[in-house]
């Protein structure tokens, strides 16, 4: 009677399970078509780069780089390990000469990652300068942030030329004063060796080189020395800073890697540091507070412009820091390396000790004394040679570029640097280039700056890059220069038999135990007698 009966009481669950078939097909569809579509487009934009790699290759002639950094483990991972061992080995940089100097640029390819070593005047200036623009600091943020936080030395672009402007014109007004600023500490320096020596023979000056520049650093910085604050406080800082800085040296060698190492000691020396900036930081923003802008710039104006430009105390701290690290490390090495080979080198001494012996000792040391002085710069110059303030710097590319050597069997062709590609050159191994500096580079001998045609054949920021180049050069410079000038002529004037003791080694220049943070630093100190 009802023919069509049962078949409607069937029809909704094919129904349901039809829809349900339709649902996961289109579905399917959808993830497939997407899947597809991203294909297309990852293949058609990779396609369009690789378009205009070539295009620049073609441009450029470029040619790939041949020489290539050997290893024997998966991923390179040997490099790594030869790396750390350096690190540690008391010989860091020169444990690295084989692979550095294989070529002027080698290619070292690490973690399935190629990147480039250089040595090569050339390639040097147009990372620092002819390109400055096509690099930026990649991971090196990440690996000093723990310490530093926010700064000039972390950072690229627009951010980092805010910085650079505020702290050039800091150092402008600074290098517009006498040097009289730095009389009592040098004079503290002096009384404090003098003391120390009559307790002791032999007398390690690497320490004291250490204090003496905190201290002119900070109270550049912060309107007061560090000397102000209680004995073990400075003791504790001291050590904090020096084990934190060589934390940050570790980490900024393992690059992506960085957050990796972060121990318990590390992150306490890094609070530390951080706490004691801001203790002086806050003072004299609550001194401000208290008087006014105007009057608190007479005593802090390090603090209040870098505060009337930020707005922001923590962004102040960090900055005080950068420049703090750098004020401090960078003099304390070049006074510790100069004395280190002027005590194995007499004859050099001696030399030196003459013409400093024209400086009066009952006034302030000036500028102008300083400026004639040409010898003492030629033993600045040729330590800054050996033992560069950046001994071993990187780039990453943040587009594709050209290098201007390199590539090809002779190495004279142009290189293509792909986007996001790092590049290294060591400021070490390039000073000891014989095609640059003779065949005794890797001898300590001033007089090979005295005529004045070295400086001209190495060219400042690409084959002598001395307190770094280009865009970059270090704005405190001068700052440093005069520093460690005004110390070397009175501690040279205050201790005339100042000598290398008996026993104590005197090795071939590279040879010598060397400490690698983020300066280069005689790593068994400075030993001396000074009476």
């Amino acid at each position: 009677m009802f023919p069509n009966e049962h078949n409607s009481s069937t029809s909704p669950v094919k129904d349901d399970s039809a829809v349900q078939n339709n649902s996961i097909f289109t579905f399917r569809a959808a993830v497939v078509t997407s899947l597809l579509a991203t294909f297309l487009y990852v293949y058609l934009r990779r396609r369009s780069q690789r378009k205009l790699e070539l295009a620049l290759v073609k441009q450029y002639h470029c040619e790939p780089v041949d020489p290539k950094v050997p290893y024997k483990w998966p991923l390179a991972l040997d490099l790594l390990k030869v790396q750390f061992e350096a690190l540690f080995s008391g010989h860091t940089l020169e444990a690295l000469t084989d692979y550095i100097t294989i070529a002027g640029t080698v290619r070292l390819e690490l973690w399935g990652v190629t990147g480039y070593i250089t040595t090569d005047p050339e390639n040097i200036e147009t990372i620092l300068s002819t390109r400055f623009e096509d690099y930026g600091l990649g991971n090196r943020r990440t690996a000093s942030f723990p310490l530093l936080g926010e700064g000039i030395f972390s950072q690229d672009g627009q951010p980092w030329k805010h910085s650079r402007d505020l702290i050039r014109r800091q150092f402008a007004r600074v290098q517009k004063q006498t040097l009289q600023v730095f009389t009592p500490h040098v004079e503290d320096l002096v009384s404090t060796l003098n003391e120390v020596a009559g307790k002791a023979d032999i007398v390690d000056l690497k320490p004291f080189f250490f204090e003496f520049t905190l201290n002119t650093t900070t109270e550049l910085l912060f309107g007061e020395p560090h000397s102000s604050l209680p004995k073990e406080e400075r003791d504790a800082l001291r050590d904090n800073f020096d084990y934190a800085a060589l934390g940050v040296g570790i980490r900024v060698r393992l690059a992506d890697l960085a957050p990796l190492y972060n121990p318990a000691r590390f992150r306490k020396a890094c609070k530390v540091v951080r706490d004691w900036a801001t203790f002086f930081a806050d003072k004299a923003l609550k001194y401000k507070d208290e008087v006014g802008e105007d009057k608190a710039s007479e005593k802090y104006s390090f603090i209040i412009d870098l505060w009337r430009e930020m707005r922001d105390e923590a962004l102040v701290r960090d900055q005080l820091l950068h420049i703090l690290i750098a004020g401090r490390d960078s003099t304390a090495a070049l006074l510790s390396w100069t004395f280190f080979h002027l005590v194995r080198n007499p004859d050099i001494l001696r030399k030196l000790q003459q013409e400093v012996s024209v400086v009066p000792t009952d006034t302030h040391v000036t500028r102008e004394q300083i400026q004639r002085l040409s010898f003492l710069r030629c033993c600045l110059n040729e330590t800054l040679r050996l033992y560069p303030q950046l001994a071993l710097n990187f780039r990453f590319a943040n587009k594709n570029t050209v290098l201007p050597r390199g590539g090809g069997p002779d190495g004279r062709s142009p290189v293509f640097i792909p986007k996001y590609s790092g590049v290294g050159w060591s400021s070490y191994h390039l000073h000891r280039r014989e095609s640059i500096y003779g065949s005794d580079s890797r001898l300590y001998r001033p007089q090979r700056w005295e005529d004045g045609q070295l400086i001209k054949r190495a060219k400042p920021g690409a084959g002598f890059v001395d307190f770094n180049g280009g865009s970059r050069l270090c704005l405190g410079k001068d700052f440093a220069l005069m520093e460690a000038s005004y110390a070397m002529i009175r501690l040279l004037q205050a201790f005339p038999n100042v000598r290398l003791p008996p026993g104590v080694a005197n090795e071939p220049v590279g040879a010598e135990r060397q400490s690698f943070s983020i300066v280069l630093a005689p790593l068994d100190g400075v030993k001396v007698l000074l009476t």
